[in-house]
């Protein structure tokens, strides 16, 4: 099995509803973060899943920090 294979397959995906939880923010905010392409996603069906990874990269690439005086 190839790397990539083996990396997707082992990759925990997240509904919008999960995802919504953990951002604590409501699923259609999700839902404009994945059109929007902040945030990637796959189809299955007519629902969305998110990998765990890409919301947890998403959040640490958006902390803003406070900065010493």
């Amino acid at each position: 099995m190839a790397a990539a294979e083996r990396s997707l397959s082992e990759a925990k995906f997240l509904t919008v509803a999960e995802v919504a939880a953990v951002m604590r923010v409501s699923k259609m905010t999700v839902y404009r973060l994945v059109h929007a392409g902040h945030l990637p996603a796959i189809r299955v069906g007519r629902s969305f899943r998110v990998p765990e990874q890409a919301v947890h990269e998403y959040l640490q690439e958006s902390f803003v920090g406070v900065e010493s005086a």
